[in-house]
């Protein structure tokens, strides 16, 4: 869980529909932070993944090259 994309955009999409739900600005204000942050997680663990994918598939094709 600690870098899965998929739970931090599911805990973006709850603050969207809290934030939606809101009636207070104060609340609405922290539930659109919340799902900023939570977007920006996803989006740092996705790029993560990607990079961590890449450097495998480079480090095994050097491994088969020789």
């Amino acid at each position: 869980m600690a870098d899965d994309p998929a739970f931090f955009r599911a805990r973006a999409a709850a603050e969207h529909a809290a934030a939606e739900a809101a009636t207070l600005d104060n609340v609405r204000d922290r539930c659109e932070r919340a799902e900023r942050a939570w977007t920006v997680m996803a989006e740092r663990a996705e790029r993560t993944r990607r990079q961590r994918d890449e450097r495998e598939a480079a480090s095994a094709a050097r491994v088969a090259a020789g």
